[in-house]
């Protein structure tokens, strides 16, 4: 049973990287060409289901819950590789340093169900069943990355002092982290889809390479938008990553054409060293220079990721990718490390988030070390000091008032 669940684990893997080579044309021949027909005619469905869901709640005849604390989204207009758990933890230590006791709210993509339910504090084992799953109470990791998620376990791995907590319905994982936990500000990771919850403040992430998705600006499932380029009206605040050098003028123009008050940020994703995998230890970026590396990663964008490692003087004789939040296998691991050894390989590199679903050689015979990378703002420092403190203030509104003033201004799908 097992191994058959595993095998159609592996088949649904597959067919999800057969699909992303698709939309990003990496597939060719006759199938890949029907195939992106028939997704671009999925996506006018997706398209109208996507606004039908934010009229449905810009008329209100959805509510959103108000948890009566602040929430501040970060989010974004495609699926994967804006850099969104950098900003997210540089977000949740600045609101920390500040006083704020923050909750991060995350969806746990890919994390497996607990084998039972977590104690928490005298609640009944009934009560506990249907908590969320608590990654850390701001003490203590709870969790590891299979339950928890790749993404949560590595914000709370990193985070002294922040809770996080996963549940697909985050209003409920929002309101166990006001009462239970006490938190005073919410953190609502990937939030900007989330419509269930109202977000005060939406902080919109742009990549720089690739602002609105594949060439086609396309959405699901032809292209890799999850909304039309006309919603980011609903950013409160946008922040262009992965920036090298400062944007193009054109491109900072089409922004203030969707948004023209939303304030703007560019940052880079700086790498800031090499950690060990197994065991303990860094090692300077410099030691990248002229090194034969083999490179590993489930990732949304693995181009990004290679194309780093070799800015930075490594040469990457392979990469070995596979799709975004992968489970490894150990006789992944082993076949992968018997290739390396075989091609005389004299570091493996992989990306922290996939480094805490990395299992752990039968051989280690290559050291195999995470690339730390670290969001830097080089454009906009004011708007984000502003930002932060607006945060931290105390409020003296309850949260339905600030909430109707907010639709008024900024009317969700407008």
């Amino acid at each position: 049973m097992v191994r058959y669940i595993a095998s159609v684990g592996q088949v649904g893997e597959d067919m999800e990287k057969w699909a992303s080579d698709v939309i990003f044309g990496r597939a060719r021949g006759l199938g890949a060409a029907i195939t992106r027909v028939l997704f671009r005619g999925l996506s006018y469905l997706f398209g109208m289901i996507v606004q039908f869901r934010l009229v449905i709640h810009r008329k209100r005849w959805k509510q959103q819950a108000q948890l009566g604390t602040r929430v501040v989204s970060v989010g974004n207009l495609t699926v994967g590789g804006t850099g969104k758990t950098p900003v997210v933890e540089l977000l949740a230590r600045s609101l920390r340093e500040r006083g704020r006791k923050v909750a991060i709210l995350s969806r746990g993509y890919k994390s497996r169900k607990l084998d039972e339910p977590q104690q928490w504090g005298d609640l009944g084992v009934a009560e506990c069943e249907a908590l969320p799953k608590i990654v850390s109470d701001g003490e203590e990791l709870l969790l590891d990355a299979v339950y928890a998620g790749d993404e949560p376990y590595m914000l709370a791995k990193n985070l002294e002092g922040v809770q996080v907590v996963v549940d697909k319905n985050r209003v409920k994982a929002g309101r166990f982290a006001v009462k239970e936990m006490e938190a005073d500000i919410l953190v609502l990771d990937d939030g900007l889809q989330y419509l269930a919850l109202d977000h005060e403040f939406d902080l919109v992430l742009i990549d720089q390479n690739a602002p609105f998705g594949t060439s086609s600006r396309a959405l699901l499932p032809r292209g890799t938008l999850r909304e039309p380029p006309r919603n980011l009206c609903r950013a409160s605040h946008i922040m262009i990553t992965k920036c090298h050098g400062l944007t193009e003028e054109s491109l900072l123009s089409s922004l203030r054409s969707y948004n023209p008050v939303a304030e703007v940020m560019q940052t880079t994703h700086a790498p800031k060293y090499l950690e060990k995998v197994f065991g303990e230890g860094r090692l300077p970026l410099e030691e990248l220079q002229g090194k034969y590396v083999a490179a590993i990663s489930g990732i949304a964008v693995p181009e990004s990721f290679e194309n780093l490692l070799e800015t930075l003087g490594a040469t990457v004789e392979f990469h070995r990718v596979f799709s975004d939040h992968h489970q490894f296998r150990q006789d992944e691991i082993d076949r992968f490390m018997t290739r390396c050894v075989e091609r005389d390989i004299e570091l493996i590199v992989t990306t922290e988030k996939d480094a805490v679903r990395f299992l752990e050689p039968s051989e280690l015979d290559v050291e195999i070390y995470f690339l730390r990378i670290e969001v830097e703002i080089i454009d906009g420092q004011d708007v984000w000091d502003r930002f932060i403190g607006h945060l931290v203030e105390p409020t003296e509104k309850p949260a339905g008032d600030r909430a109707e003033e907010r639709l008024l201004l900024d009317p969700i799908g407008s």
